[in-house]
């Protein structure tokens, strides 16, 4: 990281939160020697007389800075020590650009670029996810208004620190505006190797040539933007596919939220457990994330389901096994989040769309997160009347006033453009993407022209082809309803 600084030697250095100071080490062995650097916790002290063991957020720093540069801690509002949300709460760079929805990370960003210099260099190392949430658009827009970036280093997989799978950029900012701003260096590593000598000199020439290593310049950021690090052909690509679909699957679909029961083991029904008749009618069949394929489900799994027994007596007498199961796990389901009400300890907490899911309807599945790194899809299943999700799954019903089948638009979300949209333009984590109402309304949809033939008679060979892969996998069929969906964005 030192290496993509420009500053001389007798610069003045920051070092925000130097833990137990590798990026202290560094700085001294290249001969700077005008350091200033912050550590909160007083456990990481080591013998180096620039450390001040205090607070960097609450610091009064009355100089500013050629050099800020570190790996600032990243932890979200809930997991935060109160007394560092007191600390933010009376901070007024945090008031203004960030909410209980954002993570300590911005405040170091933001104090940083304060106390840079005209000109001055901020290097980082730090989660990716900052660069695309709602909730960090304040910090990305005040970014933009104090100067520019140079370069990003991307590693999307690359195990970089121990006990922390995330997605970890690198990052050099320049404080200050030129009056031609420069186009920003992005290079993307996406192997699973720990970095080594050999990849780390690789990444700063622009004619290595390693498995894994993608370089290449985009424009600067604009405001009200997701910043993301793609070819520009990428994303010219996919604003032409949501500009010829001209609607979305929140127009054609509902959507709805798998039922929360607040302790999965206590209600998920033991194989080993004896049943008496009332008790086999008051099992709920459940389909979770995990069992989710392309198209299809590989598993049920019963669930103990008793939101209409109203008393404990009841319980006692009409499911005495169940009783007797869910006396092992009573103190645990009465510590569950009440919603404002008193729940039974045998009543699942919060049911949601249960009326909805109850309909003799058919419906499609998806994990609410689902891992896409080094894969091309997600699994969106078509699932039958009579299941139901947990948690782990959102749903999609098609609207009354849809036209195109459920296995249509089963087809259109399982296919190779859909999941390069939601890639770049859905909320994805650490490679994470993760599926909630809004994002998934807002996926772009290719709905038919019902009064042009072909276009209806490709709605028809799409279905029947979607309805022979809930049966069983085939890569051609596969290949078929691609090639349809491509006539179909092609005539657009």
């Amino acid at each position: 990281m030192l290496s993509l600084s420009n500053v001389p030697t007798n610069a003045q250095v920051l070092e925000p939160s130097c833990g137990e100071g590798i990026f202290l080490e560094s700085l001294q062995q290249r001969g700077f020697d005008q350091i200033t650097a912050f550590e909160v916790d007083p456990r990481l002290a080591r013998s180096f007389d620039d450390v001040q063991y205090s607070s960097f957020v609450s610091a009064d720093i009355g100089q500013k800075f050629d050099l800020i540069i570190g790996n600032p801690p990243y932890i979200g509002w809930k997991k935060l020590p109160s007394y560092l949300k007191e600390e933010l709460k009376e901070n007024e760079l945090w008031q203004t650009h960030c909410n209980n929805l954002c993570d300590y990370l911005f405040i170091f960003i933001l104090k940083s670029v304060e106390l840079l210099k005209p000109g001055g260099e901020l290097i980082f190392i730090c989660p990716e996810y900052w660069m695309n949430t709602t909730h960090s658009q304040s910090l990305r827009n005040y970014l933009i208004t104090q100067g520019y970036f140079e370069c990003f280093y991307h590693f999307s997989e690359t195990p970089i620190f121990e006990q922390a799978n995330i997605s970890t950029v690198i990052f050099k900012y320049i404080k200050g505006n030129a009056s031609n701003l420069p186009p920003i260096s992005i290079t993307k590593y996406t192997s699973r190797q720990a970095l080594n000598a050999q990849t780390l000199d690789a990444l700063h020439r622009s004619d290595a040539k390693i498995p894994g290593l993608e370089q290449f310049n985009i424009s600067q950021f604009k405001p009200d933007q997701k910043w993301l690090l793609v070819r520009p052909v990428i994303l010219q690509g996919l604003q032409r596919f949501a500009e010829a679909c001209q609607t979305t699957i929140g127009a054609v679909c509902d959507i709805a939220h798998g039922l929360v029961s607040g302790l999965e083991k206590a209600f998920r029904l033991p194989e080993d457990l004896p049943l008496n008749t009332l008790e086999r009618q008051h099992l709920l069949s459940v389909v979770k994330g995990k069992d989710l394929e392309q198209f299809r489900s590989t598993k049920m799994t019963p669930y103990i389901f008793l939101n209409e027994v109203a008393t404990e007596d009841n319980l006692k007498q009409g499911f005495p096994n169940f009783y007797q199961h869910l006396q092992t796990h009573k103190a645990a389901l009465e510590k569950r989040y009440q919603y404002n009400r008193t729940i039974p300890y045998w009543h699942w907490v919060f049911l949601r769309s249960f009326q909805r899911f109850s309909q003799p309807q058919p419906r499609i599945f998806a994990p609410v997160k689902e891992r896409i790194t080094h894969k091309n899809y997600v699994r969106f299943a078509a699932i039958s009347a009579g299941l139901y999700p947990t948690q782990d799954v959102i749903a999609l019903f098609p609207k009354p006033t849809t036209q195109e089948s459920l296995w249509y638009i089963l087809a259109f979300l399982n296919s190779p453009i859909v999941f390069e949209w939601y890639q770049y333009h859905g909320i994805v984590k650490g490679g994470v993407v993760e599926f909630s109402e809004k994002p998934l309304s807002s996926i772009p949809f290719r709905a038919i022209d019902w009064q042009n033939a072909q276009e209806v008679a490709l709605h028809e060979q799409i279905t029947q082809a979607s309805q022979a892969l809930v049966k069983e996998a085939n890569a051609q069929m596969q290949e078929a309803i691609n090639q349809a969906f491509g006539q179909l964005l092609d005539e657009l």
